[in-house]
């Protein structure tokens, strides 16, 4: 669930160790939470949404000017992070297991490492410079495909499934862009500091946090279903 601008930067040597741990500790929470279900999947999302409204909230009021837009982006924030809860407790549920919960988050995952060697590997030109330098259309390419093979794979070797490989990378990385301008606007580097070597929650979670909603949104206008 790696995200912003830091995938695509070196770490220092110094910074390599807390990265590593706290990545470890963050994957073996995520998968007992989610092996778990119920109870200990919700309190795990409510907490997780809990640390990114926070995160979001001091992004607001870094740049937000006047009541009326600090309350339109906290309300923005609640409803955009409250689709993505929505998303994951209603997938997670025993009508469908966790597999859908995996197979997203293993796309997700798929998009950020795709583009992270497809734009080391290929370089050139850069998406939008202005909110993150280091986002090429080389790099979107790799999350494109990324995404797309993961989908394949995870639907028993259906293609059908390996289309929806594109929009998920561009809503993956809709999410990277749009957490970078509010962090540019705000004048920070990070969303916080929770997580040793990876900022914030908010940094983690960007490009999901875009995937869920829209796949939230999507099963409540057209009905949820298998």
């Amino acid at each position: 669930m790696a995200g912003g601008d830091s995938v695509t930067t070196g770490a220092k040597p110094s910074d390599l160790v807390p990265r590593i741990l706290s990545a470890v500790v963050m994957v073996v929470v995520a998968g007992v939470a989610l092996w778990q279900g119920g109870p200990v999947w919700a309190v795990f999302v409510a907490l997780v949404a809990a640390g990114v409204l926070s995160e979001w909230s001091k992004l607001v009021l870094g740049f937000a000017r006047g009541p009326l837009a600090i309350l339109l982006w906290h309300l923005g924030g609640l409803l955009y992070v409250g689709l993505a809860c929505f998303t994951l407790l209603v997938l997670r549920s025993p009508f469908f297991g966790p597999l859908p919960v995996l197979a997203i988050v293993g796309t997700v995952v798929a998009v950020d490492v795709w583009a992270y060697v497809f734009g080391r590997k290929f370089g050139g030109a850069k998406i939008a410079p202005a909110i993150s330098p280091s986002k090429t259309w080389s790099g979107l390419v790799g999350a494109v495909l990324g995404a797309a093979l993961v989908l394949y794979f995870v639907r028993g070797h259906d293609w059908r499934w390996a289309l929806a490989g594109p929009p998920v990378a561009v809503l993956a990385q809709a999410g990277d862009f749009f957490e970078s301008w509010m962090k540019r606007r705000a004048g920070v580097k990070d969303s916080g500091k929770l997580i040793p070597g990876h900022g914030g929650l908010f940094d983690r979670v960007d490009g999901m946090l875009a995937v869920l909603a829209a796949i939230g949104l999507a099963m409540l206008v057209g009905g949820i279903s298998r």
